[in-house]
């Protein structure tokens, strides 16, 4: 993908959303993120999914301090795996400063690829999790609102602070998790008027200090990059574009929701300045 500089002058950014541990990004990772910080995106928080990946993503963010951090979880996905070992070892990872959530967790029953009794006990296993260890929720939930609503309850003040990532719902959804006191993560998805209406109309009314951006890549390419790259493989680069767009249904202009997503980031997850 070539370099993309944003139409304006932003201030910096932070993708709270990289899943950096893709194999599309073994090759030429470095370069992806020279190109992201030329677009002022100096500062990412890489997903962990599964035990594997979670420590993959905290080697990452050891090799480059102050630039990379890294959250440990199991995705719903890989729910049916987890067990007490697993526990064991997120439970150390969580010690570790430089990872700053407990996830990628939740409830996936779009896909199902784990039964969804085995979803529910990691997701409730892993909210506790956080709350012991005093890290932030990094949250997946599609097509499971009201079951992924009572395990969070479930915690009542103990709930840790989080991130509802990759918000894709409408503003009752978006309501309901604001009311648990979590940020809500936009991606690229805001970017595709085909599947969006419902995010954009809950996006008028998102509270600035509730805010995060994160480009989830190598997925959600935001559909309005104009020239499309001939490559669909997303990277952090395109986050001024997420802003850009964002900014537009929430009646602000960039440079304001810019300042307030990297505000609410280094709040959220503890995050250092990043370097110059």
């Amino acid at each position: 993908m070539p370099a993309r500089q944003p139409e304006a002058e932003v201030p910096e950014l932070i993708d709270v959303g990289a899943n950096l541990t893709h194999e599309s990004f073994r090759d030429d990772l470095p370069d992806v993120l020279e190109r992201a910080a030329r677009c002022g995106v100096r500062r990412l928080v890489v997903t962990g999914t599964t035990l594997a990946a979670s420590r993959a993503a905290l080697e990452m963010a050891r090799a480059r301090p102050g630039v990379l951090w890294a959250t440990a979880g199991v995705h719903p996905h890989a729910a049916a795996g987890y067990d007490d070992t697993t526990e064991d070892a997120l439970r150390t990872m969580l010690r570790q400063p430089l990872v700053v959530a407990a996830g990628e967790c939740g409830l996936d029953y779009n896909r199902d690829y784990s039964p969804r009794n085995a979803q529910r006990a990691a997701f409730a296993r892993q909210v506790e999790l956080a709350a012991a260890s005093g890290r932030a929720l990094f949250l997946h939930q599609r097509d499971a609102h009201q079951d992924f609503l009572a395990i969070l309850r479930e915690q009542g003040s103990r709930l840790p602070a989080g991130v509802a990532h990759c918000f894709t719902n409408g503003p009752k959804e978006m309501a309901d998790y604001l009311d648990l006191g979590l940020h809500i993560g936009i991606t690229g998805w805001i970017c595709d008027e085909r599947r969006s209406s419902e995010l954009r109309r809950a996006v008028a009314s998102l509270p600035l200090d509730r805010v995060l951006v994160e480009t989830d890549c190598p997925y959600l390419l935001p559909r309005s990059i104009r020239p499309q790259p001939r490559s669909r493989r997303n990277e952090p680069e395109t986050l001024p574009e997420v802003v850009r767009v964002l900014a537009s249904f929430m009646n602000m202009s960039p440079e304001v929701v810019a300042e307030a997503t990297t505000r609410n980031a280094q709040a959220l997850f503890g995050l250092s300045a990043g370097p110059c």
